[in-house]
């Protein structure tokens, strides 16, 4: 058995080489997960045969990296800025905004997975804890969904559309809960991604978003016929309750959010992605990540 070895908050630790585990961290350079098995067998099979039977975490990193550049450099290069990030001190948080129906539950999901994240928090969730602490009366507008707030706007604007002053309404208070989840997880170190129609580029507060390790992207379904076939897919799902008529009926509402949540990507300079390909799109974050917070120091294997 080959023992690694490491230091976490001055104590010493020692585990098993798992084959499993570094497998799943080389998959995030999308090497897929076959050959991420192939090439964690023949580092076990290459440290075996220099009678290794116990390595430090920094220089199974070393050897990983060595192996991975006899490959291919730029997975190499790929592989190291995810570790760095990994055990970076700062957690990593990712903002994640879209219309209604445009798919950002299901790419926080995978992006969860490929970057091995365990905390994902949904704005729909947020918005329903603080509908029972505030009252329909106090705040009609969160008692509504994002598309269809305007109808509880009490004296309605006339210099904007009323859909998306409703919009504003309703992602300003549910932004509470948004910014109190960034600070805690700031505070803490933990490391998260939230999605939801809620999050909206220029609406998080500046010094949040300047002093922590955060990245928003805005997703987008730019063609209508392809966003309407979404809502299809959804509410024929069997645990799927939301009715698809009422999606349909608010149909323009919910594009007309999409292009005031474009608007706004474009004027706080926020990655817009045409969510069509699931693979394609998390590659995009994948990269931009990467590209905004992975350094070059080594790291440690993790379970």
């Amino acid at each position: 058995m080959i023992w690694v070895t490491g230091n976490v908050d001055g104590e010493k630790y020692k585990e098993p080489f798992s084959k499993g585990i570094m497998s799943r961290s080389l998959n995030v350079a999308d090497i897929g997960i076959e050959r991420a098995h192939v090439i964690s067998s023949e580092i076990e099979s290459d440290l075996i045969k220099n009678n290794v039977t116990e390595i430090s975490s920094s220089e199974l990193s070393k050897v990983v990296l060595n192996h991975l550049a006899s490959i291919d450099k730029d997975i190499a290069i790929k592989y190291e800025k995810w570790r760095s990030l990994r055990t970076s001190k700062k957690p990593l948080i990712i903002l994640i905004g879209g219309a209604s129906g445009v798919g950002t539950s299901s790419m926080a999901f995978e992006l969860a997975n490929r970057l091995r994240l365990k905390n994902l928090i949904s704005t729909d969730m947020i918005r329903e804890v603080m509908r029972k602490i505030v009252s329909k009366e106090l705040s009609p507008v969160i008692h509504k969904s994002s598309f269809d707030a305007y109808e509880s706007i009490r004296t309605p604007s006339i210099r904007i559309d009323s859909v998306i002053e409703g919009f504003i309404s309703h992602v300003d208070v549910v932004n509470v809960g948004i910014e109190a989840i960034i600070e805690r997880s700031a505070k803490e170190g933990i490391s998260t991604i939230i999605e939801g129609v809620h999050i909206v580029p220029g609406f998080i507060r500046k010094d949040l978003i300047e002093n922590n390790n955060i990245i928003m992207f805005t997703l987008t379904v730019d063609d209508e016929e392809a966003h309407k076939q979404r809502f299809y897919s959804r509410c024929r799902q069997p645990w799927v309750k939301r009715p698809l008529e009422r999606y349909m009926d608010n149909f323009e509402s919910i594009r007309k959010t999409q292009r005031f949540l474009v608007e706004q990507a474009k004027i706080h300079d926020t990655r817009i992605i045409n969510n069509v390909d699931i693979n394609e799109t998390i590659e995009i974050m994948v990269e931009d990540i990467l590209e905004k917070f992975g350094g070059v120091d080594n790291v440690e294997q993790e379970s």
